[in-house]
């Protein structure tokens, strides 16, 4: 079986769960960047969670089916059309044999997922399906997808039950604005107490640089850095540091003034400081952010973050039991 493309919609790419253990060789982790939801629309159709599915940000693609099947959308609200009628989200769809999938406009959030029975079955690329732009790596032949592509997909390993619904409580909101919690360190001693402090009570916007890569913000006042003698092998700007290790969702802050949150496609190291790292469970909001979207960020200690990652593993347990 297999999609064809009739339109791409915007960088609308194959993605899984990623592909961890090559961040020490520069290979990012890539994957879905809300994971949850692409966890969600596998779960409904039948797959495992880890399947790949498709990734599409702010305008849907059109798709094609040469057979029945059955298919889900899940992430931001964006409005789903079987052969011009109104389907509903985050639930199974029977889709027949010719059948065309399509998007109205997006209301809320920034990415949707669509999984279909079986998966996408691209090749895989250090275990896992996951395009990776930069790299041509994974993925339909390491792109996002275009017009006339013809997406393979495998057979189902079960038999998928159609008009499953996720509870409402189980549909991640998109909050307007967002609170991002941020567990600080590594490099946060670099500024001082009062800039630090004036960090986490200000309020942010998304800019428009805001992608895959990672997620630049504005609007606040910028840091004041305490006075040193820059170390050798770095640059003479106050934010700079000799080259270390950016861990994944690491916040860096080039100069001082737009605070950046490295993302699922972002580079493992360079030479900017960073001011703290977004905890796990916050990650997959930021994928949902749009441009000019307010934030907050909020300091938490690691008790803190390990029980949002308890709460989110939680949560994720009770989609599992509610789509058995």
């Amino acid at each position: 079986m297999a999609i064809k493309v009739l339109n791409s919609g915007l960088l609308t790419s194959v993605q899984d769960l990623g592909r961890p253990g090559y961040f020490h060789l520069g290979i990012p982790v890539s994957g879905a960047m809300d994971r949850y939801a692409m966890r969600a629309a596998n779960l409904l159709v039948g797959n495992e969670e880890s399947a790949a599915g498709l990734e599409a940000v702010f305008v849907g693609p059109q798709l094609a089916f040469e057979e029945d099947t059955v298919i889900a959308v899940t992430g931001a609200d964006m409005p789903v059309r079987i052969d011009g009628e109104i389907q509903p989200g985050w639930t199974a769809l029977p889709v027949k044999a010719g059948q065309v999938l399509s998007f109205d406009f997006l209301t809320a959030g920034a990415r949707i997922y669509i999984a279909v029975a079986g998966g996408i079955d691209v090749p895989v690329a250090l275990g896992s399906r996951s395009t990776y732009p930069i790299g041509a790596l994974g993925g339909f032949k390491g792109r996002a997808i275009a017009r006339d592509d013809e997406l393979p997909v495998g057979r189902p390993t079960v038999r998928a039950t159609s008009r499953r619904s996720v509870p409402d409580d189980l549909r991640r909101a998109n909050p307007v604005p967002v609170e991002l919690r941020i567990l600080p360190g590594l490099y946060d001693h670099r500024v001082t107490k009062a800039s630090l402090d004036r960090f986490f009570e200000e309020e942010w916007k998304v800019a428009p640089e805001a992608d895959r890569m990672g997620y630049r913000f504005r609007g606040g006042t910028p840091l004041e850095f305490n006075e040193r003698e820059q170390p050798f092998g770095a640059g003479s700007d106050p934010s700079n540091i000799v080259d270390s290790c950016y861990p994944y969702g690491s916040v860096q802050v080039p100069g001082g003034t737009e605070p950046i949150i490295l993302h699922r496609d972002a580079v493992s190291g360079g030479g900017y400081f960073m001011i703290g790292t977004v905890i796990s469970a916050d990650m997959d909001l930021i994928g949902q952010l749009q441009p000019n979207t307010p934030a907050r960020f909020r300091r938490v200690t690691m008790e803190q973050a390990l029980e949002a990652r308890h709460a989110c593993a939680a949560m994720l347990d009770r989609l599992r039991k509610a789509l058995q």
